[in-house]
């Protein structure tokens, strides 16, 4: 069952044909069995998750049923608290650290009944990478092959059956890359539609809160229980939440999909390419209309995220940095150096460009239902060639990624195919802010026509 949809398994267990205790205990000894080898999780809370799992099957006797998380097993990132519980952040000057209060998303997932089983391996300081004696997790499909950044943890145990569903976070690619790397569906959604409070913070205004599951359907039913204004985190949205988890459609009629062919075709590998093209088809197949679209360049935009982000980890590291410098790995110390040594007229001018892309990107997709692009220019490299990239690969990188965590759009990253050495490609489709209703409708049709989601690592 560890491959299974989580809505599937849902109903296995609101019927009763599984009960949840039973499923914790597979859950764990799977982790017990291969974790070994893919490294995705960092702390395992088996006492306590076996010990919901007993609650939760109590409540289920009783004709209790709190939803479609019912005594569903999930992991989250080290970067959400759990009062209690480790909350290093793949830090070496946080070893030790306890969390002293619970995220409220986290919360939220207990209350719709969710078994939390542990947490997950995050880069430090959820920038670009893994510091000893933390280290990266392994990609399932490939333990040489590249397995993202900061929620790469996630994608890893979503990827190989060790969770149902992970929370992640995504601030310049963190859903998207590692979702595209590992061959699972990643939702980036809008900031602010999910609360904040309680997640340790990389960048304020880059910062996204959302899952990591294996199709759209189950990163709606997350996001129906995590989404919601949030007293605790006054930047949390406060329009109403969606029933995302029954956003089901089989006729997409009426429904229009832009695409920059120009942009979202250059320079990626021949199986990006082919699966963007076939996504296409599928889409046209099942009654959208595509529409051709030109989207603003995005080269500066790329460019001024990385002063944004190292302004704004700064200050978020600003009562700890100047003590603990030394124990800061090479390249988090690089972006908070950049953001102490920016001007507040230089940071002005970025927000500037910032404000002025969000707004051109918004009217590029007005009158769409969603925009299609690569969520990787290409399949996984090799592990070792993306730990010292040059600008060149790293602008390559963040091409489909970061102009829309710069205007905070959401977006819906799904399995597209399968290239070099079997690795998994992707495509991503974004939308107007708030509007991640139509990304799951959009992505649920496209999975019931195509088995990419379904095709998973023999492990």
């Amino acid at each position: 069952m560890h491959y299974e949809p989580l809505h599937d398994v849902s109903q296995r267990i609101r019927r009763r044909e599984c009960s949840i205790p039973q499923l914790v205990s597979w859950q764990l000894e799977r982790i017990s069995t291969l974790d070994k080898e893919i490294g995705a999780y960092c702390h395992l809370d088996e006492q306590g998750a076996l010990a919901a799992a007993d609650r939760l099957q109590h409540e289920l006797l009783q004709g209790r049923w709190r939803g479609p998380l019912h005594g569903v097993p999930i992991a989250v990132k080290d970067i959400y608290g759990v009062q209690g519980q480790p909350f290093e952040i793949g830090m070496p000057s946080r070893r030790g650290a306890l969390a002293t209060t619970t995220a409220t998303v986290v919360r939220r997932l207990q209350e719709a009944g969710a078994v939390i089983l542990g947490r997950l391996h995050t880069t430090e300081g959820v920038y670009a990478e893994h510091t000893a004696p933390y280290q990266a997790p392994r990609n399932p499909w490939n333990q040489d092959r590249w397995v993202g950044v900061s929620s790469s943890g996630s994608a890893a145990a979503t990827a190989a059956g060790l969770a149902y569903a992970t929370l992640a976070s995504d601030t310049g690619g963190s859903i998207r890359m590692p979702s595209s790397a590992n061959g699972v569906t990643g939702l980036k959604p809008t900031w602010g539609r999910v609360s904040r409070h309680g997640v340790f913070e990389l960048a304020a205004t880059l910062d996204h809160v959302g899952p990591i599951t294996r199709s759209a359907i189950d990163a709606g039913i997350v996001l129906q229980a995590i989404a919601g204004h949030d007293p605790l985190d006054p930047t949390s949205s406060t329009l109403p939440v969606e029933a995302y988890g029954r956003r089901r459609a089989t006729d997409l009629s009426g429904r229009r999909i832009g695409v920059d062919l120009d942009w979202a075709l250059t320079e990626v590998s021949e199986a990006t390419a082919r699966g963007l093209r076939d996504a296409l088809d599928v889409f046209e197949d099942l009654g959208a209309e595509i529409v051709p679209v030109l989207f603003p360049g995005t080269d500066a935009v790329v460019q001024d995220w990385f002063t944004v982000c190292g302004v704004q980890t700064a200050h978020a590291h600003e009562a700890s940095y100047p003590q603990h410098r030394d124990e800061y790995g090479g390249a988090l110390r690089e972006v908070i150096d950049l953001g102490l040594r920016t001007s507040g007229v230089q940071y002005q001018e970025v927000l500037s460009r910032r404000a002025r892309f969000k707004g051109q990107a918004i009217a590029a997709l007005l009158g769409l239902d969603a925009m299609i692009v690569p969520g990787l220019p290409f399949e996984a490299p090799l592990a070792l060639d993306m730990i010292a990239m040059d600008e060149a690969r790293v602008a390559q990188v963040h091409r489909y990624t970061v102009p829309f965590t710069m205007s905070q759009l959401p977006t819906l990253t799904m399995p597209s195919g399968f290239g070099v050495d079997g690795m998994p490609v992707s495509v991503q489709l974004v939308a107007l802010e708030f509007r991640e209703d139509d990304l799951i409708a959009l992505g649920a049709a496209y999975q019931a026509r195509t088995s990419w989601h379904t095709t998973h690592p023999g492990l």
